[in-house]
């Protein structure tokens, strides 16, 4: 019975150390650009987020690398989607809406705006249904983080 548990170790062991790891997308890379500022306004979760996402960004040392200066403002709304018999909610939905603009040497290069939305149910629980908001809040927003991220690395590239 030892030795099974001792082998059984060893193998989980080993198949352990040897998985696939995993790597943020964004972390590894050196870009050829260099983000200079933040400014932020609005909802302080979402920029949280997202200023955490684009200081992920490593530029490759380049002295010529366009420096940019990125202005983000984001917007949070939570609806009642359905109500019971009795008026209470079912569901909620969190809409999320983030503008930001690129700027390089006083020049707009880009202005757009994301949103995206969550619909998800009630809960009697108020710490489960806090939860369950703020994990929905932090995957729109790591959804939206990205694409501003991929949109400067296109703008980059042209």
């Amino acid at each position: 019975m030892n030795k099974i548990c001792t082998k059984l170790s060893i193998f989980f062991l080993v198949i352990g150390l040897s998985s696939c790891s995993y790597k943020p997308i964004f972390l590894e890379k050196s870009y050829d650009f260099e983000i200079v500022k933040i400014n932020l306004e609005g909802e302080k979760k979402i920029n949280r987020i997202i200023r955490n996402k684009l200081k992920l960004i490593r530029s490759n040392g380049d002295k010529d690398k366009n420096k940019y200066i990125i202005n983000i403002k984001s917007y949070k709304k939570k609806e009642i989607v359905s109500k019971d018999t009795k008026g209470d909610p079912l569901k909620f939905e969190i809409n999320i809406l983030v503008e930001y603009e690129v700027v390089s040497d006083g020049n707009l290069l880009l202005s757009k705006k994301i949103e995206n939305s969550n619909i998800y149910n009630n809960d009697t629980d108020q710490f489960k249904l806090e939860q369950t908001e703020d994990l929905i809040l932090e995957n729109l927003t790591a959804s939206v983080s990205d694409n501003v991220i991929s949109s400067i690395i296109n703008l980059d590239d042209n």
